[in-house]
């Protein structure tokens, strides 16, 4: 697929849409780059302008809609919450702009398809911001794996629990889309569905009572492949210094212990080996951001592409139906 390019030989003008948590920290990875100019747009024109202050940025407007509709911009980037990045993205690519969107992306996986119709009539990129993907240690990790050192893997044991405080919009069904599976496991679902094994089945489970803004879950998937996978994704359990955990992989020769975030790697097998993936960008923003730019820059798909986000849509789908059909 190729799209409209963006030029090369000056700074991508990209506009925020929403200035709120996400918009400040995106900011912190893109302030920097000589290649991007940042600007920021509000339904507040004072927390615009503050914004553009803070982050050094190029321009400030006092609605979602100035921006989309400026002949100086070339791209969007919707930050705000969830219920309104569908329409968000249609305005703007009817407008000939290119649009970077939050995670999660849409409230339904068949919302993908409105986006699909209006890209063939305005070549312009719609792209996912799913850190996730580009972490160093899901690269680490798949290549440990394919190298079949701790033999063929049995297990999975994913470990994604910590304590967050919400008292927001995530507290709103009509503006979160769901609970914390959808605002914050779809990180994890992505993780879980590119170790380079088949994601094939997925059951959730709601400890307690359970209801429909759920702050705990448990994932099991098997991959086509034979593996078994545990999720534990919470916003409600105590993790050690705010956020360390471990996780472990068990094959039939081996096994790997890791920390969740990526701080290290320790597989056991033919030999030991402890490995730090990559701490200087142990989010994946950095790796994210530089795809995003030179896909644009040369009208590609990144390696994060609309079907690889749409399919994470469609996993978190079939396990909030695997929970209401457990309830029938």
């Amino acid at each position: 697929k190729t799209f409209r390019k963006v030029p090369s030989d000056r700074p991508l003008r990209l506009a925020f849409l929403g200035c709120g948590w996400a918009a400040r920290i995106h900011s912190k990875y893109l302030k920097g780059r000589s290649d991007v100019a940042l600007y920021y747009a509000s339904r507040s024109a004072e927390k615009a302008a503050r914004f553009r202050q803070e982050f050094g940025g190029a321009g400030a407007f006092g609605s979602y809609e100035a921006a989309i509709n400026d002949p100086e911009v070339d791209a969007v980037f919707v930050v705000t919450p969830p219920d309104s990045h569908l329409e968000l993205t249609l305005q703007a690519l009817d407008a000939g702009k290119h649009v970077l969107v939050e995670k999660p992306p849409f409230l339904r996986s068949a919302d993908f398809e409105r986006i699909r119709e209006k890209q063939q009539q305005s070549h312009t990129q719609v792209l996912v911001a799913e850190n996730y993907f580009y972490k160093p240690l899901l690269r680490k990790l798949r290549r440990i794996i394919a190298s079949g050192i701790i033999g063929d893997i049995k297990f999975l044991f994913i470990n994604a629990t910590k304590t967050q405080r919400t008292g927001d919009w995530r507290d709103d069904p009509s503006q979160a889309g769901g609970g914390a599976l959808f605002e914050g496991g779809i990180h994890w679902v992505n993780f879980i569905s590119n170790l380079g094994l088949t994601l094939h089945t997925v059951q959730g489970f709601q400890p307690g009572q359970g209801t429909d803004m759920e702050r705990s879950i448990q994932i099991v998937a098997k991959y086509r492949e034979g593996p078994i996978a545990t999720l534990l994704y919470s916003w409600e359990v105590s993790a050690l210094l705010k956020g360390l955990r471990l996780s472990r992989i068990y094959g039939t020769r081996g096994s790997i212990t890791f920390e969740s975030n990526g701080v290290f790697i320790f597989a056991r097998g033919k030999g030991l080996r402890l490995s730090f993936p990559g701490l200087r960008d142990i989010g994946g923003y950095k790796a994210m951001f530089a795809d995003f730019l030179d896909a644009l820059h040369k009208g590609t798909e990144p390696a994060f592409n609309l079907e690889l986000a749409q399919r994470d849509l469609e996993v978190i789908e079939r396990v909030y139906q695997s929970i209401r059909s457990e309830k029938r």
